[in-house]
Parts: C-alpha cells; sequence; structure tokens
C-alpha cells in the first residue's frame, strides 16, 4: 500500500538519517522509480528531503527537521495508531502497528495507542477473510486482475475484474472494481466470493470513487410497514435507529423502513416469528400467509410421522 510505504520511508529518515534510492527499493520490494514518486509525494506534503548525487549520496531530511507536536500532538498519533493496528485485525500480521510505533520513535516518545478504542474489522471467517484481502490488496499494487466465484441473491456467476479498492463499510469487506463483463463499476462483497484467482496484468483506468451511499447500494423497492410486538424493540433500534418505529395505543411498535430485496425482507420479518404482523404492502402480507401455511403442512407431517 502506497500509504503504508511512504510513512515506512519517512521513519527510515528518521532512524537513518539518509538511505539510498537501492536500499529504499529493496527495503520495500518496490522498483527506483516509485521510490522516486513516493518521495516527491512526500515533499508535496510539506516533508523536506534533500536528494544528493553520487558516492555517500541518497535521501535525507533537511537538517534541523524533526517529527514532532508541530505536525502531530500525542493523542493524534495515538488515534492513528489505533486506527492502523484495526488493519491488523484483518491482515493477520502487526504490519500496521509496527509501521506507527517505528513512526512514533523518529518523534523522541513510543506511543502505546489509545488503550481507550478497539477496533476489530475482521468477521467470523477470520482466516479466509484475511487471505483475500491480502490477495485483492497484493492484486491491486500490482495492477492485476482478479477472478472470482460471486453468490448474491439472483444466482451464482464467475466474474474478472480490475480491482481499484478495498472498501470496509456496512459492517463488511468489499472489492470494488470494472466488472469485465458488465462493463461498468461494481461492488463485491468479499464474504460471497470464493475461488479468488489473480490474472493478468492491465492499464489502469482514471476510476472514479466509489459511491456509497445507501441511496446508490441499496436502492428502496419495497416500502415495508409492519406491527411488531414491544419485547422487539431493542432489535428495531439497533438495525434501524430509534426513528423507525412508534408505539400503537395497544402497545405494539409500528415499523416503517424501505428494503432492496423482496426475499431478504420477507426473511426479515419471518425472523419475529409471531412477534411482527405485515400491514404493507398488501402482497407481503399475502405471502407471509402463504408461507406460514406452507410451514405448518411440513411440520404437521412430521408430526404425524412421529405418531
Amino acid at each position: 500500500m502506497k500509504l503504508d510505504r511512504m510513512i515506512g520511508m519517512l521513519a527510515l529518515l528518521l532512524q537513518r538519517g539518509s538511505v539510498t534510492a537501492p536500499q529504499l527499493a529493496e527495503r520495500f520490494e518496490v522498483s527506483r522509480r516509485t521510490i522516486q514518486r513516493d518521495v516527491d509525494a512526500l515533499c508535496r506534503a510539506g516533508i523536506p528531503i534533500a536528494s544528493r548525487q553520487g558516492s555517500g549520496g541518497g535521501f535525507s531530511l533537511l537538517e534541523g527537521y524533526r517529527l514532532d507536536g508541530a505536525l502531530l500532538t500525542g493523542p493524534e498519533m495515538q488515534a492513528i495508531l489505533a486506527g492502523l493496528r484495526s488493519l491488523d485485525s484483518v491482515s493477520g500480521t502487526r504490519r500496521y502497528a509496527q509501521l506507527m510505533e517505528k513512526l512514533s520513535a523518529g518523534s523522541g516518545a513510543v506511543l502505546p495507542g489509545d488503550g481507550h478504542i478497539l477496533i476489530d474489522l475482521a468477521s467470523w471467517y477470520r482466516g479466509p477473510l484475511s487471505e483475500k484481502i491480502e490477495a485483492i490488496h497484493a492484486a491491486i499494487e500490482a495492477g492485476r486482475r482478479v477472478s472470482f466465484r460471486y453468490f448474491a441473491p439472483s444466482g451464482e456467476d464467475t466474474r474478472e475484474i480490475e480491482p481499484y479498492y478495498l472498501v470496509f463499510q456496512w459492517s463488511s469487506w468489499y472489492v470494488y472494481g470494472w466488472c469485465l463483463a458488465r462493463r461498468d463499476w461494481r461492488l463485491f462483497k468479499l464474504n460471497r466470493l470464493t475461488d479468488l484467482r489473480t490474472g493478468e496484468e492491465f492499464e489502469k483506468r482514471n476510476a472514479p470513487w466509489p459511491d456509497l451511499s445507501n441511496a446508490r447500494v441499496f436502492p428502496e423497492h419495497w416500502r415495508v410497514k409492519a406491527l411488531v410486538e414491544p419485547r422487539y424493540r431493542w432489535r428495531l433500534i439497533e438495525e434501524y435507529g430509534p426513528d423507525c418505529c412508534r408505539e400503537q395505543p395497544d402497545g405494539r411498535l409500528l415499523f416503517e423502513a424501505g428494503f432492496t430485496d423482496r426475499d431478504n425482507a420477507l426473511a426479515w420479518l419471518l425472523s419475529f416469528g409471531d412477534g411482527a404482523e405485515v400491514i404493507e404492502p398488501e402482497e407481503f402480507r399475502a405471502e407471509m400467509g402463504r408461507i406460514v401455511g406452507r410451514l405448518s403442512a411440513i411440520y404437521d407431517s412430521e408430526q404425524r410421522k412421529e405418531r
């Protein structure tokens, strides 16, 4: 990742005083041209880096420069360290924490990180998820396509994309890239993809920043109203916020929200058992009745078998 490489370069300059381009290229496993671009980016960010040619030359920080409170305060450094450590929760390593600890050493103080903030970006599938993130991250850095088998509500499919961003949103990880099959930008959930493979190199496009708004990613196709038993108030508030329901004279909660997918909406409503009654749309109300009828027939049949 370009950011952690640049911070690592700055840490080495703070610690060693002078480092050559070949040393940096070998240390970070990139080309000298990439190192020069990173140095230029650091200079544009206000870091005074000098370059000397010939024997004994290399990159160095201007004399008298130090990373101190004028740039980042102690609490700011701790906040950054907490964020970097959160990436370690899915990377399966301590490289981000070690990176920030090296940087903090350049300021003359070892910062333990904010012990009051604990962030874990992993999921129940920590092992497979970390492997996918590392593989896609490497493909993005190398400018290589990735292919995978994808499982969506509409069915299974094999996709090949040009990856550009790894995204953590809505409590899940996604990869954003140019889909060769759809000829458009797409967002794919990592927990839904398997058989991940790295492919050939591609010429990078001018990638737009992904639009992650709810209206764009989760467009409302179904407006649902339901009366929910008060014992489920905690769940409505947790999943949709305190303004999603209003208490009725009989104590039940009138819930109203939009859903993107019909089957997911029905499954969510069924998860309340007899604790929710669908009011609108009428199509959902009728379908819920049919589902309950089929379930009743299945379990009545099982009871007759047992007798």
